[in-house]
């Protein structure tokens, strides 16, 4: 039998108008410290968010969502955040923030294949 790692993961939200408190799921992002795994996946559904709002700059959003995948990396484009070690990174990028691109509570589960786990969750939160 395959030994499962403890794992966690996060939604990654849109929030067009923080002050309404809506939103919508666009990815997830999982992190498995025994696996030495960090990763994001999503999805920005263009028409999908237009219904949702029309307020959103969407190369923006877009921009956001890329630093994500930059700082999952610890690519030198993150900047000082993506020098970190990678719980900090995780740390850092579920950190609670009042802004358009947010991210859910932190979740924990176990795994014994932190990609497919991230692709399960994926399909099961974002598509």
């Amino acid at each position: 039998m395959q030994q499962e790692h403890l794992f966690e993961y996060a939604v990654i939200l849109v929030v067009p108008r923080v002050e309404r408190e809506e939103f919508l799921n666009i990815g997830v992002i999982l992190y498995c410290a025994k696996q030495k795994f960090l990763q994001a996946k999503y999805l920005l559904d263009e028409a999908r968010l237009n219904a949702f709002t029309t307020d959103l700059d969407i190369d923006e959003l877009k921009e956001h969502i890329c630093s994500i995948e930059r700082i999952c990396l610890g690519d030198k484009a993150a900047g000082p955040i993506g020098k970190l070690d990678m719980a900090s990174r995780f740390r850092w990028l579920t950190a609670t923030r009042s802004t358009i691109v947010q991210t859910s509570k932190v979740h924990p589960g176990f795994c014994v294949d932190a990609m497919e786990t991230l692709e399960k969750l994926f399909v099961q939160l974002v598509v």
